[in-house]
């Protein structure tokens, strides 16, 4: 973005004005003091000047002075220079802009600082008693009254017109800084927001994995170890099972722990995502572990997305692990509904719960239930009146909200 030069002089004056008010008012006061000085020498051709000049250049001089104080007190300034040049005016000198100076500097300091109120008030007194002055002043006798009147109004507006423009480009630059905080605090926040569903993201995928996975590998090596002794066949099968489970385990915790390695430059092949596809060998990994899983479909079965194909595998998959730790059977039933544009799954059990059965607000249903909601679904969990647990949950076949590839 390009900046004239005239703005990039404004801005290194106001960035030094900023920094040495002092000097800067020092300036404009002595230069203020020349041109007031220089406007009580002027007079109209064939026009005597005043015989005292003295009292022209001490008022002119307190006048001046006052400026110095319009950063504290700008309605003082205002007051004590509109007085002095009514007094000088009335001394018969010269109404011009250079005697003025003073008083346009005091009124343009007032418009910066002050609101409108203030502005419109002393504003319009100044200019009321000037004007006055300037059209019972001797010494534009000779000069028309409207001129008279319409010079001083308009020298005096000019300084009130820029001052307000000057306090309006502060307030919009003051606005526009506070906007640019806010999106920024708002971006913040929307990154720390990002950062926390990714955590929660990560520990839901990875709670699948772990848990689903270690809960096998536990109940297999329990039958396994049950088995040993009375039929050595079945437990080598079962001890194969157990080899092929732990290294599905670490496939798939490679695979999760490498998204969150993988950086925008790494273009490393993955393992694509799980979805129903791969219902059989988690059905075969159950069946090694004791748990009969009975899986019924109703309905064309219809293509899903990525998303939901992804959340339909590991709701079935955690809940039969919740089957596999908490229930006390040995079978298990899941059954897929297509129903119009959406997929209905049930995954139930006839057993009773153990002493360690996960409630119904337990992490697992919650991750179920967060993946549920993440592509518009819904999902209940709980026991059965006639016995047992029951999962059921609704999912479209299509996500019905953003971010379908978010796990």
């Amino acid at each position: 973005m390009t900046t004239s030069p005239e703005r990039r002089y404004t801005d290194r004056l106001e960035h030094f004005s900023d920094r040495h008010p002092f000097l800067v008012d020092l300036a404009l006061v002595m230069a203020l003091m020349g041109s007031a000085t220089l406007g009580a020498s002027l007079t109209l051709p064939g026009a005597a000047p005043p015989d005292d000049d003295r009292l022209a250049v001490v008022l002119m001089g307190v006048s001046c002075l006052a400026l110095l104080k319009h950063r504290t007190h700008p309605r003082v300034t205002v007051v004590v220079n509109a007085v002095c040049a009514t007094v000088v005016i009335a001394q018969g000198y010269l109404l011009t802009p250079l005697l003025l100076g003073p008083v346009m500097a005091s009124l343009y300091w007032l418009a910066t600082l002050t609101e409108r109120t203030t502005i419109r008030a002393y504003g319009l007194s100044t200019m009321l008693v000037l004007t006055l002055a300037a059209a019972f002043s001797d010494s534009m006798g000779h000069v028309s009254l409207i001129l008279r009147t319409v010079g001083p109004v308009f020298w005096l507006l000019l300084p009130l017109a820029a001052g307000t423009m000057t306090r309006l480009r502060r307030a919009y630059l003051e606005a526009t800084q506070a906007r640019a905080e806010y999106a920024e605090r708002t971006r913040e926040e929307e990154a720390r927001l990002r950062v926390t569903e990714e955590r929660m993201r990560i520990a839901r995928e990875l709670h699948d994995v772990v848990a689903h996975h270690l809960a096998l590998a536990n109940a297999q090596a329990g039958t396994a170890e049950h088995l040993a002794l009375a039929n050595p066949e079945q437990t080598r099968r079962i001890l194969h099972d157990l080899t092929g489970t732990t290294s599905s385990a670490l496939r798939e915790l490679k695979a999760t722990l490498g998204l969150l390695r993988q950086t925008d430059d790494e273009g490393a092949p993955l393992e694509p995502a799980p979805g129903l596809a791969r219902l059989p060998e988690l059905v075969s990994s159950c069946a090694s572990a004791g748990i009969a899983v009975t899986v019924t479909t109703e309905g064309e079965p219809q293509p899903l997305s990525p998303g939901v194909d992804l959340t339909a595998f590991r709701i079935v998959q955690e809940a039969l692990t919740n089957v596999t730790k908490h229930a006390a059977t040995r079978t298990a039933q899941v059954r897929f509904v297509y129903d119009g544009p959406r997929l209905l799954i049930t995954v139930t059990d006839e057993g009773t719960p153990t002493a360690a059965a996960e409630p119904a607000n337990g992490f697992g249903v919650m991750g179920m239930r967060e993946r549920a909601h993440s592509v518009g679904g819904e999902l209940r969990a709980g026991p059965r009146p006639e016995g047992g647990f029951e999962v059921s949950t609704a999912l479209p076949l299509q996500p019905s909200v953003s971010g379908e590839g978010e796990e």
